[in-house]
């Protein structure tokens, strides 16, 4: 019999150590150390090979690898097929973490219910058949392709496998997986890490996609130990307030495409709608004379948004002025109130500022910087800004305007959602075809020169 092999790991971050600790070494949190049991027994095999034969692998040359006609799955959703890439990948393991009730599985068996050319598994530990059914009438779809299991031991999974042959396994979850080579309890480091790798190995064996649905931690984290999300191809967020009806699905790793790329989904009571055209739901409906409000024309991929900016700047009550940013990042916020006090001459210093972008986004684009800038400025002067107008360019920190990529995506998306005026860097005109364009361009080189022609 075999000596047992065991080792202590952290159940909050995955990280391994050769003894019990009480503080975890590597994420610093308390208690989570626990013994795990490593191998149980001495059989090496993922699945029973009499069932799925193997060639042996051998070196093959670059040049004598062929490529089959359709790499890629088109899911019939084209928000998951642009935040993929173009579709789903044969052969791909894909993450997908997000919040509970946030519409992991439901986005999952639609998805499902879409596909009828393939056969599609759906192994779910989390919910019974009946429950599953009732999910997809209110869905309102059917699908003769779609086969389900509730099942949670792996071994008994890879059988069902063996004799459905499915192209798209979908597992939900995998922290409720386990298999009978560990010790260990459904959810522990252990178990989640060898489900993933026997997974892992049969999607590249057999070139069957796979879509993972994973629990997050309450930090937003995946749950499980860090390696699983280096052992997947493509790992993706689902993200969004379950109190709003917008979610947003977003792309952290993607071996076959871009990280760029989001798409965007409304809940309703038959399921996730996919929005085609996020830009009008992203501007609020608002009456002219509202301060504080600005337009700013991002790019999330290849997709151009224009996204609102509030701000909200008042004095400070208590003495010590507040800083609070939703969907924008906090650092980049004091930077260009700096750059707002130092080079435009306002005392914000002593002032509250609030600043959110609406729809629950959270964008990184550097080109919203001026947008947010004249939002700050507006709110504190009480001024409002014209409501055809846009703004496209980053602030340097010597209140440069700097220019931005593909501007032209942005000004053809304002212009068509109406907008008349937009502002941008003048070293973003040089190479831009304005005979194209139907709106007005202002291009400046320095922000005081901005602020002053809207805060009059």
């Amino acid at each position: 019999m075999a000596k047992r092999k065991t080792a202590f790991f952290c159940q909050n971050c995955g990280a391994q150590s050769p003894k019990w600790l009480g503080k975890c070494p590597s994420c610093g949190e308390w208690n989570t150390i626990v013994e795990e049991i490593l191998v149980a027994n001495d059989d090496q095999g993922w699945i029973d090979e009499k069932n799925i034969k193997f060639s042996k692998s051998k070196p093959v040359s670059l040049d004598e690898i062929e490529l089959d006609n359709e790499q890629r799955i088109k899911t019939n959703d084209q928000e998951l097929d642009r935040v993929l890439g173009g579709g789903l990948v044969c052969g791909s393991v894909v993450l997908i973490g997000g919040e509970p009730g946030i519409g992991k599985s439901t986005l999952m068996l639609q998805i499902a219910l879409q596909l009828t050319s393939v056969t599609i598994l759906y192994v779910s530990g989390e919910e019974s058949e009946q429950q599953l059914k009732m999910r997809a009438q209110r869905i309102g779809s059917q699908s003769s392709s779609l086969y389900i299991l509730t099942e949670t031991n792996l071994n008994a999974i890879f059988n069902q496998i063996s004799s459905l042959k499915p192209s798209i396994l979908i597992i939900d979850s995998i922290q409720t997986m386990f298999t009978d080579k560990v010790e260990a309890a459904s959810g522990s480091v252990s178990q989640v890490r060898q489900c993933t790798g026997e997974l892992m190995k049969f999607a590249k064996k057999t070139n069957t996609s796979i879509f993972l649905i994973g629990h997050i931690t309450k930090e937003g984290s995946l749950a499980g130990p860090k390696i699983l999300e280096h052992m997947v191809d493509t790992v993706i967020q689902f993200e969004g307030d379950r109190h709003l009806n917008y979610r947003i699905l977003r792309t952290t790793k993607n071996r076959f495409g871009s990280t760029s790329e989001l798409g965007i989904y409304e809940m309703q009571n038959n399921g996730l709608r996919q929005v085609s055209n996020p830009s009008e739901i992203l501007i609020s409906q608002r009456e002219d004379g509202f301060s504080g409000i600005s337009i700013g024309a991002s790019l999330e991929g290849n997709r151009p948004l224009l996204i609102e900016i509030q701000s909200l700047v008042s004095s400070a009550a208590y003495g010590t002025p507040q800083r609070s940013s939703t969907g924008f990042d906090s650092k980049r916020l004091n930077m260009l109130l700096a750059v707002l006090e130092k080079r435009g001459g306002y005392r914000l210093g002593l002032q509250d500022v609030f600043l959110n972008i609406a729809g629950g986004l959270r964008i990184d684009d550097p080109a919203i910087d001026l947008a947010v800038a004249v939002s700050i400025i507006s709110s504190l002067e009480e001024v409002p800004i014209p409501k055809k107008a846009c703004f496209a360019a980053e602030i340097g920190l010597g209140g440069e305007i700097r220019a931005v990529n593909r501007i032209e995506n942005r000004i053809m998306e304002a212009e068509k959602l109406g907008f008349e005026q937009i502002y941008i860097s003048e070293y973003n005109i040089k190479g831009l075809n304005i005979s194209r364009i139907n709106m007005e361009i202002k291009p400046y080189s320095r922000l005081d020169s901005v602020l002053s022609s809207i805060i009059k």
